[in-house]
């Protein structure tokens, strides 16, 4: 009993002639190629060729894994700019201090995705004025030099504007009762001008990595710029 190879139909042969592109973008196909062309030379050569082209395939693996994250790097930087863009957009619409200060921990902490804003402004004057106890969701008071010894933990070193960590859970002077569930937070260190205290602005989040040492903190700076001349308004 013989049997003959089985060949191409002409159909498909003129198809692959008139565009081999099909089978040269195809990778599977072209590595079926190469393993048929080693076989056929046998075990005893060195197909350089082969070689070089699956060195160049592993390359190219490797670009295209690169430009997937730098795509994804743009599309994520992209979000969290219109974002930050949305939160201040809001925090400036309202014309009152109040309103202002409770936005904050509303639709601007809504826009931001997390969980609390708080301010703390330090004071040498204690908190039992009226107007400070109506903004107690938001407005923290403290006496000087809390918000060194809080974003330095004691250790005295200069701190930057913007300070990313994760927590095991939060300040009970910041949070408040919800101090056990934040588990991450974004300290913007705030400047309102000479002769005045510094501030702090404290998101916190019960998401552990929403805030990472490793972050990028540009965005949060240029908020944290736009909501010291905000206040700078207020407090003149």
């Amino acid at each position: 009993m013989s049997s003959t190879p089985e060949t191409i139909t002409d159909t498909l042969r003129e198809e692959i002639i008139s565009r081999p592109d099909m089978i040269l973008d195809d990778r599977d196909l072209m590595q079926a190629l190469i393993a048929a062309n080693e076989r056929s030379m046998g075990g005893n050569i060195v197909d350089l060729r082969g070689i070089a082209m699956e060195r160049l395939e592993s390359r190219l693996d490797r670009l295209e894994d690169t430009h997937r994250s730098v795509i994804a790097a743009a599309y994520e930087n992209l979000a969290g700019t219109n974002q930050i863009h949305r939160a201040i957009l809001r925090m400036l619409d309202p014309i009152a201090f109040e309103p202002f200060l409770h936005d904050l921990g509303g639709e601007v902490a809504d826009i931001l995705r997390v969980d609390m804003v708080r301010l703390v402004l330090e004071s040498a004057q204690n908190d039992s004025d009226p107007a400070i106890r109506r903004l107690g969701d938001v407005l923290s008071v403290a006496e000087p030099g809390f918000i060194e010894e809080y974003l330095s933990g004691g250790s005295g070193a200069p701190q930057r504007q913007v300070t990313l960590r994760q927590l095991h859970e939060g300040d009970a002077r910041i949070y408040g009762d919800k101090a056990g569930w934040m588990r991450s937070e974004a300290c913007l260190k705030l400047d309102f001008g000479a002769g005045r205290l510094p501030g702090l602005l404290v998101m916190g989040s019960e998401d552990p990595h929403m805030f990472t040492p490793q972050q990028g903190t540009d965005l949060l700076a240029f908020f944290a710029g736009v909501f010291e001349r905000a206040m700078r308004r207020w407090l003149s």
